[in-house]
């Protein structure tokens, strides 16, 4: 016996079938796959001399070496810590400074054009003063990374604050808000995605920072890997070193898109 509305029989559900997905190698991945067959191929038939650039499957086997024997965990452990210790110092830098500077105009006033004047000084140009301020132990090394993160965090959580809409402020304004509460529930939010983008750029900056700090008398981490590897004109190892930096700068920035997707899942409506 079927039920039946207005007339029409109601029929029974059928199951839908399944779709199963086909893996497809994505095209972005198609150059970067034909380079390393390439560089393969120009170390197999001689053309890269391995004392220029070691080989891929040389590369891959100078890793397996490192981590079996414990010297690429230990060199990513160091590299690793002071990498958070000086975001964490330069983060807490760079966000006091943007919140500062962009919500009061004396702020800005005060503290835009030294730090203007001070994020456009080169890394290589801090080293020797780093080092005379805090000797040549762990301390360069976080300052340096911290300078790299704060910059970049300072410049887009200003320009976040300076870009809000003034027609929600005016408008939280006539609801009754006050100062403090037109800055935590409109100025603040509206500042969050251009400091999400200072917040990708000082990954970056972190990474391409350490890999100078660990030039200055480094006895650990993948710096002193690379120098020691350097040394010896093992270029496969060198490589692995490079290879490991760029990979935890890409899962970083990972990390980042995907905190940005959650926070910021309203955009997509």
């Amino acid at each position: 016996m079927t039920l039946s509305i207005a007339g029409v029989a109601a029929r029974p559900k059928t199951a839908t079938p399944v779709q199963t997905r086909k893996f497809t190698l994505p095209l972005r991945w198609i150059s970067p796959v034909a380079l390393v067959l390439l560089w393969q191929l120009a170390s197999s038939t001689g053309v890269l001399s391995p004392d220029k650039l070691a080989s891929p499957l040389t590369v891959a086997q100078a890793a397996g070496e490192l981590v079996a024997d414990g010297q690429l965990g230990e060199a990513f452990a160091v590299s690793i810590t002071r990498v958070l210790f000086g975001f964490l110092i330069g983060g807490f830098a760079g966000v006091v400074l943007g919140l500062v500077s962009g919500l009061s105009r004396w702020g800005e006033t005060l503290l835009d054009p030294p730090v203007q004047m001070l994020r456009t000084l080169p890394h290589l140009g801090l080293i020797p003063l780093f080092i005379l301020w805090f000797g040549i132990g762990e301390e360069p090394k976080l300052a340096l990374v911290a300078a790299g993160v704060a910059f970049p965090l300072y410049l887009n959580l200003h320009a976040g604050i300076r870009q809000t809409d003034p027609g929600l402020v005016e408008a939280a304004r006539v609801l009754g808000y006050s100062r403090f509460e037109r800055i935590v529930h409109v100025v603040l939010p509206s500042a969050v995605p251009q400091t999400l983008v200072g917040l990708r750029i000082a990954f970056g900056t972190a990474w391409l920072s350490l890999i100078v700090a660990e030039q200055i008398n480094a006895d650990a981490g993948l710096g002193f890997l690379i120098n020691n590897a350097r040394e010896f004109l093992r270029t496969d190892v060198v490589v692995v070193g490079l290879v490991v930096y760029a990979l935890l700068g890409l899962t970083t920035d990972a990390l980042v898109r995907l905190l940005e997707r959650r926070i910021l899942r309203w955009r997509a409506r």
